[in-house]
């Protein structure tokens, strides 16, 4: 059935701001030659959408810069104004930006575990309500909440998760209860991170691939055909909870202790640093999980670039014991490898090439040692996903994954490629920790302006 003429005029004046969203302020010539649209249909649609406030004449282009046909067309920007929280078990961090996902102010604010639930929703919507006036904003359009846990897909309220503070269940009601005219949504901190990645950062070319959060915390996010899967009760990627070998005991239902967290999670990261004599930080969350891959990354390429990397020790290991992380892996003698280092040349033709030389890593520096170990570790999980899932595509996201760069990217790839007939290419994320707040910023810039750039009766 051909469509009304109402709802193509619904459908251009969509593409065009859509278009002025992504590229930019555009004149009606550029419009015309990205919708393919006609210059009358063209001048119509600006006409209207100037009426109705969603654009303006924001300057001019050309080298004559006059004339109609050189007037630059933009998104009125300061049409609403948006908020996106980060909400995490010490704190929060907070930013507003416009319409078009201009940050016009950013805050975070630290809560102390000891806090009680009233304060500290309390301190958390007034740092909102701060950094709004900040930005200038008289109220607020949407807000955006990144937080970790479960989301009810039916309601769209956290649910209760063993381990998390309290107030993150009662901050979405009181900032509804504060700001009466925002649309207030709550989303997974992992899933978030998915957005963030598949829109601006590692992911940008794939519909399909799992997002594997390594920070304070371990989580997962599963992208299929360009669509965010959250499963039928919302914990579609709780990996945290995941039995996996090698842990003293396994996950319950309120606590994810002896699951792929104990393996992966920041304070493993430093524990296992520590078992290899690297420094750790007094506080191991995600920055200080961060900073210990970090330090071992850059601690391996001093040593490569000493040696050269064309003398780099393969330390490909495939025992039990070592893939769980024993401590008695580091002791392993270099001869006692071999059998561990043809089987990885067996496997090369199952996989793609790893995305960095995983294979001049070296295992007899200590640094080395400790990387190795950390990507036989988070292969565990990923392995798992990989093989329900064959996303072809597992970024390594957080504040750890992005530490690691290509060089943990590529240890862990090559584990997969050892572990897995599917072909699994393994990036490093680069939005780090982030990544959530910038897909909350996203998503509450996606709400608003479906809202706003709805149709309305326009003839």
């Amino acid at each position: 059935m051909p469509a009304t003429p109402s709802t193509a005029r619904a459908i251009n004046d969509r593409l065009a701001l859509r278009l002025l969203q992504q590229e930019g302020p555009l004149t009606a010539g550029q419009l015309k030659q990205l919708t393919g649209l006609s210059r009358p249909t063209v001048a119509d649609l600006v006409e209207r959408l100037t009426a109705a406030g969603l654009i303006t004449v924001v300057g001019e282009s050309g080298e004559q810069r006059r004339g109609p046909n050189a007037r630059l067309y933009g998104i009125v920007a300061d049409r609403a104004h948006l908020a996106a929280l980060d909400v995490r078990t010490e704190g929060v961090f907070v930013l507003v930006s416009d319409l078009v996902g201009r940050v016009l102010a950013e805050a975070s604010v630290p809560i102390d575990g000891d806090t009680g639930t009233g304060p500290a929703v309390e301190q958390a919507v007034a740092a909102v309500e701060r950094t709004a006036k900040e930005a200038g904003a008289d109220r607020l359009h949407t807000v955006g909440i990144g937080a970790p846990g479960l989301i009810d897909p039916a309601t769209g309220d956290l649910r209760d998760s063993g381990g998390l503070p309290e107030w993150h269940r009662s901050l979405s009601a009181a900032l509804q209860h504060r700001l009466p005219e925002a649309r207030v949504t709550v989303e997974n901190e992992t899933n978030l991170a998915a957005v963030a990645e598949q829109r601006e950062g590692a992911a940008r070319d794939r519909d399909t691939f799992v997002l594997l959060w390594l920070g304070h915390g371990v989580g997962a996010a599963v992208v299929l055909d360009g669509t965010l899967r959250r499963g039928a009760s919302g914990g579609t990627g709780e990996i945290g909870f995941l039995p996996v070998p090698g842990t003293d005991s396994l996950p319950s239902a309120k606590d994810c202790a002896g699951g792929f967290h104990s393996l992966t999670g920041a304070a493993a990261i430093g524990a296992l640093a520590a078992d290899h004599g690297l420094p750790v930080p007094a506080t191991m969350d995600g920055p200080g999980a961060a900073a210990v891959v970090r330090g071992a990354v850059a601690a391996v390429q001093e040593v490569l670039g000493e040696r050269g990397t064309a003398e780099g020790v393969l330390g490909e290991r495939d025992t039990e014991e070592e893939v769980l992380g024993e401590r008695g892996a580091a002791e392993k003698a270099p001869g006692e490898q071999g059998a561990a280092k043809e089987a990885a040349h067996a496997g090369e033709a199952s996989g793609p090439s790893p995305a960095a030389p995983a294979a001049t890593v070296p295992a007899d520096h200590p640094a080395g040692r400790f990387l190795h170990t950390l990507a036989e570790r988070i292969a565990v999980g990923a392995a798992s996903v990989v093989a329900v899932l064959d996303p072809g595509c597992v970024v390594l996201g957080g504040e750890a994954g992005q530490a690691g760069g290509p060089v943990l990217a590529s240890l862990v790839q090559e584990r997969l490629r050892r572990m897995s007939p599917l072909r699994t290419e393994v990036r490093a994320g680069t939005l780090g920790g982030a990544a959530v707040l910038r897909g909350a910023l996203l998503t509450a810039r996606d709400r608003a302006q479906d809202e706003l750039f709805a149709p309305a009766d326009r003839t």
